[in-house]
């Protein structure tokens, strides 16, 4: 037998090798793999008969016909899916010869060789190359645009377009306001549905927790804020009774206030602080204030009082007058470096006081204040609070002077008060501790530590039936459907 081999990286390429030199007609024995490539064995197409021949017993018996043709093997699919002109034929025949018309005696056909065929394998090297090749043809494919067919329209010839009329100044600003015209609107649609939303809401909260529901009202008429109003009434329980929900809101509201208990804390850890507030809230008094209880407990020696305050007329000798009723001397500086430089000479001075300057929470000086005061070294802010003043003007206020050096607040002008809710809500709001009260002009029989008990019931205290403060029906529902609204 002339068995011939033929060896390609790819199956593909060998049976093309063999095909070219052996014919169409050639006969596949094996194939498999080696290193770097496919090696094939096959057989001229006429050495079919000698094979047979050589196999053919001497006395042949009739056999039975086969009912169908052995499946051919892998390697001529392949060929026969690459070239459909090539065909193996195991018999040594071609597929389209006649048989003989009459045959003098049936013979039993030779049996067929069929070659081994083990699992296709590729080598490692074709594997990577064929990944990388995939890989960069989609990676190529991706970068390219795609290529779309121009549109049957756009193959006619169309006249020109003409150039589109640039807006003029007076048509732009037309539909600038429609088109804020149209954002109000949708605005005011949004706060509609959102206040019909809210009062939905509480209207089913009165119905489960009545109690609740006139608590929350309470607190909005005492002063407190929507939000700290709903977090403190959240404690009560739906079957409390209304003396239990005004007790349960008085724990609540005296677990979250910070009430300094004792001067000492203060006074006598000493240090430098600084007065800070907006104009008229009362700190050249409050300075004073507490400038006479550190002399009453460590002598007018271990004291000095600092003005920054060089705008208002008087403020400075007004702070002097203080100092010399005191025997306490009094410094005046300009800026953050004059600052420096005399808190350096005042350092064996057991507590320092600055008075500084008021001035509007919306003053851009605010920044700058603060500034000056946290260059000049371990400096911290007591911040005043006018008890007189609405919720929001005081939150205003203490997010204009908040800061890492803000010690605590005080409490000015309770006497002129009606409801300490509004204070009391703010320092609860953002946690300030409340170091003093004031209550009068006389100093310093006027400055007190704060009695939690006091401030408590000043802030829950109720509206008179006659008060026009007084909420009626649904307004509490009102205005807690406008405060969902707005936040």
């Amino acid at each position: 037998m002339n068995v011939k081999r033929y060896f390609a990286q790819t199956a593909r390429e060998a049976l093309r090798a063999l095909k070219a030199d052996l014919g169409a007609d050639a006969i596949v024995l094996s194939n498999r793999a080696v290193d770097g490539g496919v090696e094939i064995l096959a057989l001229p197409a006429d050495a079919v008969g000698s094979l047979s021949g050589a196999a053919r017993p001497a006395a042949p018996a009739p056999a039975p016909a086969r009912a169908s043709q052995p499946e051919p093997s892998m390697a001529a699919r392949l060929l026969r899916e690459d070239d459909d002109d090539f065909h193996v034929s195991l018999s040594g025949r071609p597929a389209t010869a006649a048989r003989p018309a009459a045959a003098p005696a049936p013979r039993k056909p030779a049996p067929e060789i069929r070659p081994f065929e083990p699992p296709r394998m590729e080598t490692p090297d074709y594997v990577v190359r064929t990944r990388d090749a995939a890989i960069a043809a989609k990676a190529q494919r991706e970068a390219e645009p795609p290529v779309r067919p121009a549109p049957a329209a756009a193959v006619r010839e169309e006249a020109p377009r003409p150039a589109a009329r640039p807006l003029d100044d007076e048509r732009l600003t037309s539909l600038q306001q429609d088109n804020a015209r149209l954002a109000a609107e949708l605005a005011t649609i949004r706060n509609m549905i959102e206040r019909q939303l809210a009062g939905f809401a509480w209207g089913e909260d009165r119905r489960k927790a009545p109690a609740r529901a006139d608590t929350v009202g309470e607190l909005l008429e005492a002063g407190f804020s929507a939000v700290l109003a709903r977090r403190l009434a959240a404690v009560v329980d739906p079957d409390d009774g209304p003396k239990e929900a005004r007790a349960a809101v008085r724990e609540a509201l005296a677990r979250e206030l910070r009430a300094m208990a004792s001067d000492a804390d203060l006074i006598d850890e000493g240090g430098v602080y600084a007065l800070v507030g907006p104009t008229g809230v009362g700190k050249t008094t409050t300075t004073a204030k507490l400038a006479a209880r550190c002399v009453v407990r460590h002598g007018a020696d271990k004291l000095a009082l600092i003005t920054t305050d060089g705008y208002r007329i008087g403020a400075q000798e007004q702070l002097r007058i203080y100092g010399r009723i005191l025997g306490v001397p009094v410094f005046s500086v300009r800026d953050a470096a004059d600052l420096r430089q005399t808190l350096a000479e005042l350092r064996n001075k057991h507590m320092v006081l600055i008075d500084t300057m008021g001035m509007s929470q919306r003053d851009r000086m605010v920044a700058e204040q603060a500034a000056m005061l946290m260059g000049a070294g371990n400096v911290r802010r007591l911040l005043l609070l006018n008890a007189t003043c609405r919720g929001d003007t005081l939150e205003d206020v203490v997010r204009a002077y908040r800061g890492p050096d803000l010690a605590g607040c005080i409490l000015t002008k309770v006497d002129e008060a009606a409801s300490l809710a509004p204070a009391i809500g703010t320092a609860v709001m953002n946690e300030l501790e409340v170091c003093y009260v004031t209550n009068g002009q006389r100093v310093p029989e006027d400055l007190h530590l704060p009695n939690r008990a006091y401030l408590l019931h000043r802030a829950l205290r109720e509206q008179s039936e006659d008060s026009p403060w007084k909420l009626q029906g649904d307004e509490a529902a009102m205005m807690m459907a406008a405060a969902v609204a707005g936040a």
